[in-house]
């Protein structure tokens, strides 16, 4: 027996536990429609799906079908600012969503509620559960991610949906994989993976498990980044163009290369990076904008600055926040200044096609996902973004374009991989158990005879 056959003997084998389904809302798109189906056969599953591809429809279409087949409810938890967004759609998708602070307020069919306040609920209470931008367990402190976990490992149907996730976040994939029950994280990275060198926070695929190991993520797993991936071929999925600009802020100072100088030069700079993207957003006069920002000194100066922003902190009442982003995006608000922890993840904000980053973490998921909130299918503009950065943080800046150019480069991969496995399951959806096949005959105990 070699290694690849080992593998194969040992790898953690999955059954589907779900149910079959008809009749599928006829607003979804046919690759919507398959992934639901597929979902809901597996039971237990999750959908990576790029920004745009509809995740909300298909999340809302799998728990309606969940709570019509076993007569239960399912809990969708999402962040905040998404609550209200996925009610308004589900309103569109003529789906009741209701939303939750506390138990009481569940009601018959699909409840809602912010990732927060998961300790307010009786979990068990419910026959299925939904992680709305699920990717956002890993900023969780681990006791809530375990939490979230563990308040569901019983509950018979799951899914999971986020955006697609960095290939090399196995982590990521670790938590996922744990959340729907086909492997712990230490499992997963037991049977697939090997340290990245010394470094033992760092886990790279073992060269001769790679093909095996993206077989089975397409067991329990999609990976979409379009429609055409999955040989689907629906109108309207390409995407606007996208422009980066660059204000760079001459100090003459030397790279911040440490944490610690990197602080030091973004507040050594603050006035005059908030005075540049002041300037740019008051210059636009042909729709909305967003400004990004990571310092509370940085919003508060900017809200002055620039003419009806409003300011969104962290700090901010749950309701403050919730009204803020549905009125940018009913257009009642012209420039939102905020935090890409704040709203980066799950809001549609596609009503605005420019953006303004007031420096840079070293965070790529960070800018990449608050890029996305506009630059996404459905957009119907060019979107244009603007970084103003000094240039003692142009490492940041280097190390986000080096994060970018490997993250496209794996999630290349990782769809190239699983993409015709995934066309045979989506189209093809088969029920995957354990045939049992008896080879010896049932010898009853003497005892039974007495």
């Amino acid at each position: 027996m070699n290694y690849e056959e080992f593998i194969e003997k040992k790898k953690i084998q999955i059954t589907s536990n779900g149910f079959d389904v008809g009749d599928i809302n006829p607003m979804l798109f046919d690759f919507q429609k398959d992934i639901v189906r597929w979902a809901l056969k597996k039971g237990r599953a999750c959908v990576f799906a790029d920004c745009g591809l509809g995740k909300t429809p298909i999340q809302l279409e799998w728990a309606h079908q969940v709570c019509g087949y076993t007569g239960g409810d399912v809990l969708i938890l999402a962040p905040l600012a998404v609550v209200e967004q996925t009610k308004r759609e589900g309103i569109k998708f003529g789906i009741p969503v209701t939303v939750c602070r506390v138990q009481d307020d569940v009601k018959p069919g699909i409840n809602i509620a912010n990732y927060e306040i998961i300790s307010h609920f009786e979990t068990s209470d419910f026959a299925g559960i939904v992680l709305d931008e699920s990717s956002i367990l890993k900023h969780f402190e681990s006791k809530t991610r375990t939490q979230i976990i563990e308040s569901f490992v019983d509950t018979e149907y799951k899914l999971a949906c986020t955006a697609t996730p960095a290939p090399n976040d196995y982590m990521e994939l670790g938590n996922h994989a744990e959340f729907v029950g086909v492997a712990t994280r230490v499992e997963m990275l037991s049977m697939y993976f090997v340290h990245d060198g010394g470094d033992t926070s760092k886990w790279r695929l073992k060269g001769h498990a790679e093909d095996i190991f993206w077989k089975w993520l397409t067991t329990w797993a999609v990976v979409i980044q379009n429609p055409s991936d999955l040989q689907y071929y629906e109108d309207g999925y390409d995407l606007p163009e996208l422009s980066v600009f660059e204000d760079v802020i001459v100090t003459g100072k030397p790279v911040a290369k440490t944490m610690t100088e990197r602080r030091i030069a973004r507040k050594d700079t603050l006035e005059e990076r908030c005075r540049k993207a002041a300037d740019i957003a008051n210059s636009i006069w042909d729709g909305s904008v967003i400004v990004w920002c990571d310092l509370n000194a940085e919003s508060e100066l900017l809200k002055k600055l620039i003419v009806g922003a409003v300011e969104v902190k962290g700090s901010d009442k749950p309701d403050h926040k919730v009204k803020s982003i549905v009125r940018f995006q009913n257009n009642e608000i012209s420039c939102l200044v905020s935090k890409p922890s704040i709203f980066g993840f799950g809001c549609n904000l596609q009503n605005c096609s420019k953006m303004i980053f007031v420096g840079l973490s070293d965070s790529y998921e960070a800018y990449y996902q608050a890029i996305r909130r506009c630059w996404r299918f459905g957009q119907t503009e060019n979107v244009d973004v603007y970084i103003v950065i000094s240039d003692q943080e142009g490492a940041v800046r280097e190390n986000i374009l080096r994060k970018e150019v490997d993250a496209q480069k794996m999630i290349n991969e990782m769809v190239q991989y699983t993409k015709d496995i995934l066309t045979e399951e989506i189209h093809n959806t088969t029920r995957n158990v354990s045939i049992y096949d008896p080879q010896k005959p049932m010898v009853l105990p003497y005892w039974r005879e007495l």
